[in-house]
């Protein structure tokens, strides 16, 4: 990977003193109106001191901008958890860069990513928006991201502050979690992205911490994240986590969004009023967001630096060659993988997920990419003319119908591709009308005119067979869906959850249409509320009525049967993995089990990508030739999948959290809080180390692939000591016939086992990638500072190793022997 600067620019103008003066010629009401925000995404202008509106934008994936629609495009990268398993800072600094250079294209200031949360369930409904379950290569992975974002003028935002690691009730429950845990594993990845790489935000979760809202949590937010860790940028709470006036003002929060917040106006101006809140918390606030402000360009004379177009112009190949780094092979009998495609005439693509790929999770990650290689696209490129490819689904998985294309969809009042959405007051008059790509609508207030109390989302579509077709409509509450003038009153109800839920995973109900292919189809869907409007979802599908399902799997096997090679590819969908709501079990959704057994069966030559983003089961693992882990790969995954089983490149991730085998193994499995808590009993010994202390064995390990070459360790050596860090020096030998990438990992654990007088498992110390070609031999310096050698010793409210002797390991994985030798620190 391209190595990025690591030092952000910083502005010619930032001087507290310079600042400072800027605050004191601020009005109250403009320092009001500054600690919240003008709108959904933006903080206001306030041109008196020159400040320019400061405007922000969901990540982590990608930069969606403003607005929730396809016309609005962005690069996107794998999922978080995927750049995780790259085990590379390299390559998470690789993704900063082109978001942080998408962010500049936008006049995005604020990108609100990276997500540092652990992987402390799989249930976790972020889980694939989240890198890790140890907080070493969480903490890595995301300075290097930062840094990458912030070398291109743009904003950094580390979220969620702190153990926001479940969605269910994510508003509202309570962690209950001591100190040790909180600093050796959940707040660590913050401390260093805000230590190291100069994090210029950090955002406050919903949820609590031993009691206290984290909007309000002075003790996390005021103490430690500001006045230990000295960090001098913005905390900006997530988007309606602010539930409380002085409360949350005066617990470490600099900006509530969205606003206006209403909490945060005259209430705050009283409590100024009346002595209960010191102006000069209001002051620091205005301060931090200026000091923002100036180092992403938006005020007075200072200015970012110019965007690199070659940045952006180059991303489809930086972004394949990053993808084929993150994923792992997970098995490889008889080495399957990569194909002699010279021997091939026939391959056969199978599986829901090889029709629709999942590119990405769902929720406030969701962007939007001009385009997406799917992997049979992938496939025809890489296998060649020569080569027949069948597709079929095998088996449905997907809860939605797919959205209506730009393909076969036009918008009635221009002809031009895509949809009329328009606004409406009481009466029924036009407010606004937009053009929109997306099939699915999703409104802020703010973003529509006042007044508004109708949205009309209306469409032709172009047929492209004869015969029984569906039509989903999809949203909340009353609406009436015409279809060539024929109305349907619909009431699809208030929903449940929170509102990522909402947004994300609403009701649907489906209407049956008979069409002919190029018989344009009429659509027009009202939604109508009673009184002011909050946030607007609705949207359609438009899909041929599907087969039978069981006539549909038999013709897949059938397919496999034939051809020389199955290609079956299973996994998860947005409506499994999202923002909002949590996983309800680990197994991949349908017939996707079946469908991979049967096919199997049939062929001994079948390999199954998997399409997710956290673990799934996979009870065929062992009846089946190979195993790709795929993530969620973003818009060119299917290139990168390609190129993986074709030899094109080497499938370069390794696992960065342990895969179950069996959901009854897993240490921490329910994400449902219990009676609104959610209690870290099993302390800083979370994932693997767990795994290990309870003697479980996962399916895979963590820190877990494999490549398509061979590697022997030899000669590991040890210097240093507790004050100074260590540095682990071992030869790798590439034994195999291919260029190949290697991750040497380093363990330590005491040799006792025990620690502070309790039982202390392995955990991570360091990691180093290492490419060699074949017969090449490789000296790799793992590097472990100090600092990665203490524990948070409670007793004395501070980091020290612990005196004594361990066993340090260097190995393949965190089961792997390796090579092992002892140290005394």
């Amino acid at each position: 990977m391209t190595e990025s600067p690591h030092t952000a620019p910083q502005p010619a103008a930032s001087s507290d003193a310079i600042l400072r003066d800027l605050v004191a010629r601020l009005s109250l009401d403009d320092k009001l109106r500054l600690v919240t925000g003008e709108d959904v995404w933006s903080l206001p202008e306030l041109p008196q001191i020159g400040l320019r509106k400061l405007r922000m934008s969901d990540g982590p994936v990608g930069v969606r901008g403003t607005s929730f629609d396809a016309a609005d495009t962005s690069v996107v990268v794998p999922n978080p958890s995927a750049q995780a398993a790259a085990w590379d800072p390299a390559v998470a600094r690789e993704v900063g860069t082109l978001l942080g250079a998408q962010a500049r294209a936008k006049d995005v200031h604020i990108l609100l990513a990276p997500t540092v949360n652990m992987h402390r369930t799989p249930l976790g409904g972020r889980h694939f928006e989240c890198f890790s379950e140890d907080p070493l290569l969480t903490a890595r992975t995301a300075t290097a991201y930062v840094e990458g974002v912030q070398a291109q003028g743009v904003a950094a935002t580390v979220k969620h502050f702190v153990a926001n690691d479940a969605e269910n009730e994510r508003m509202t429950y309570d962690v209950r979690a001591d100190e040790r845990t909180l600093r050796e594993v959940y707040l660590a990845p913050f401390e260093a992205a805000v230590r190291d790489a100069g994090a210029w935000l950090v955002m406050s979760a919903y949820n609590g911490v031993n009691g206290a809202t984290m909007t309000a949590n002075s003790p996390l937010q005021n103490e430690i994240l500001k006045q230990e860790w000295g960090f001098d940028g913005v905390v900006v709470s997530d988007w309606m986590a602010v539930r409380s006036s002085e409360p949350a003002f005066l617990g470490g929060t600099d900006v509530a969004m969205p606003g206006p917040v209403e909490l945060w106006g005259e209430p705050i101006r009283a409590a100024i009023a009346e002595g209960r809140v010191d102006e000069a918390v209001l002051d620091d606030k205005v301060l931090r967001i200026l000091r923002l402000a100036a180092r992403v360009g938006a005020l007075g004379d200072a200015a970012a630096p110019a965007a690199d177009p070659g940045i952006l112009a180059g991303a489809r190949e930086r972004i394949r060659t990053l993808t084929t780094r993150t994923m792992v092979l997970l098995e490889n009998r008889g080495g399957t993988l990569p194909f002699d495609t010279s021997a091939l005439r026939r391959v056969a693509l199978i599986g829901p997920n090889a029709v629709r790929m999942s590119a990405q999770g769902g929720g406030s990650a969701t962007c939007f990419p001009e385009q997406v290689v799917d992997i049979a696209e992938g496939l025809r490129s890489a296998l060649g003319p020569d080569v027949e490819l069948t597709v079929r689904d095998g088996a449905f998985t997907h809860r939605k119908l797919p959205g209506i294309s730009r393909a076969n969809s036009t918008d009635p009042a221009t002809d031009a591709p895509g949809f009329t959405l328009e606004f409406r007051d009481v009466h029924g008059s036009v407010l606004a009308t937009e053009h929109r790509l997306g099939a699915q609508a999703v409104v802020w207030p703010g973003l529509y005119p006042e007044g508004t109390r109708i949205v009309v989302l209306r469409t032709r579509i172009i047929p492209a067979v004869d015969g029984e077709h569906v039509l989903e409509v999809l949203g909340l509450g009353a609406m009436t869906a015409t279809v060539d003038g024929e109305a349907h009153i619909l009431d699809l109800g208030t929903g449940t959850g929170d509102f990522g839920e909402f947004l994300m995973r609403p009701p649907l109900t489906h209407i049956p249409v008979a069409a002919r292919a190029g018989a344009p189809v009429d659509v027009e869907l009202v939604h109508t509320a009673d009184s002011d409007l909050l946030v607007v979802s609705m949207g359609l599908g438009w899909a041929p009525v599907r087969p039978d399902e069981e006539a549909e799997m038999a013709a897949a096997v059938a397919d496999a049967a034939a051809a020389d090679v199955a290609v079956v590819v299973v996994g998860t969908t947005e409506d499994i993995e999202s923002e909002g709501f949590d996983r309800t079990g680990l197994a991949l959704p349908g017939r996707s089990d079946e469908l991979v057994a049967r096919v199997a069966a049939a062929n001994r030559n079948t390999v199954v990508v998997v399409n997710a983003g956290s673990p799934v089961l996979m009870p065929w693992r062992d009846d089946v030739a190979a195993v790709l882990w795929a993530w969620l790969p973003g818009q060119e995954g299917g290139a990168a999948v390609a190129d993986i089983l074709t030899g094109a490149a080497e499938p370069g991730g390794r696992l960065p959290t342990s895969f179950p085998a069996d959901e009854t193994d897993v240490p921490v499995l329910a994400s449902n809080p219990v009676d609104g808590v959610h209690a870290y009993t099993e302390g800083s010994t979370i994932g693997y180390r767990l795994w290990a202390l309870r003697g479980a064995k996962p399916g895979y390990p963590f820190g877990y692939g494999l490549g398509y070459t061979d590697w022997e360790y030899r000669d590991l050596t040890v210097e240093g000591n507790a004050a100074d860090g260590l540095t682990v020096r071992v030869d790798v030998a590439n034994t195999g016939a291919r260029t190949g990438r290697e991750i040497v990992q380093a363990y330590l654990e005491p040799l006792d086992g025990e620690l502070f007088g309790s039982a202390e498992p392995l955990r991570l110390v360091g990691f180093a990638a290492v490419d060699a070609e074949p017969g090449a031999t490789r000296t790799v310096s793992v590097d472990v500072p100090s600092r990665d050698l203490a524990r948070w010793d409670a007793a004395a409210g501070s980091w020290r190793t612990v005196p004594g002797t361990y066993r340090l390991t260097v190995g393949r994985n965190a089961e792997d022997a390796g090579l092992t030798t002892t140290i005394t620190l």
